[in-house]
């Protein structure tokens, strides 16, 4: 797996969530970029679109199609999408959700159930809620859980390289 610069500089780093030089959302647009890179999905070597839902944070969907639209993973092309209901999400193979729709999460799950779906959450609790990946902060900094059971339950693998700097759970 690949592309863990920006993932070993942000788990290594002392920057503090209120004194950081980057937004939140372009961190969280970053990583999830670097989080996708080292995700593998069934179906990876199919040809199509990757498609990426971002559901409730405009910034990180702004700032995900600034940086990143036009390039693809493996043989597929990203395409980025503004999710506006959970039942949008799926077609998507990683969904974004930002903390203004956690409340919709156990819909979006339960609409995601059985599907190779990497979702990705920013809140207290939700890798706990089944969430793949969450960002917390702790401590004042930014780090990400990995719910074990939720990824292998969406049939995905994470690298190992990924998963030694998450907090697992």
């Amino acid at each position: 797996m690949k592309k863990l610069t920006l993932l070993m500089l942000l788990a290594s780093s002392t920057i503090l969530v209120g004194a950081q030089e980057r937004p939140t959302h372009e961190i969280h647009a970053a990583m999830l970029y670097d989080f996708i890179g080292n995700v593998e999905w069934p179906n990876e070597g199919d040809p199509g679109t990757f498609l990426v839902g971002i559901f409730g944070d405009d910034n990180v969907y702004t700032t995900m199609k600034q940086w990143y639209d036009g390039k693809s993973k493996g043989g597929k092309k990203y395409v980025f999408k503004k999710l506006a209901h959970a039942d949008e999400a799926s077609e998507c193979q990683v969904v974004y959700v930002g903390r203004s729709r956690n409340g919709d999460f156990d819909n979006l799950r339960s609409g995601l159930s059985g599907k190779s779906v990497l979702i990705v959450t920013d809140g207290i609790g939700m890798g706990e809620k089944g969430s793949c990946i969450n960002f917390r902060v702790i401590e004042g900094k930014l780090k990400f859980e990995i719910n074990e059971a939720a990824v292998g339950a969406a049939r995905l693998k994470v690298s190992t390289q990924l998963s030694s700097m998450a907090i697992l759970i």
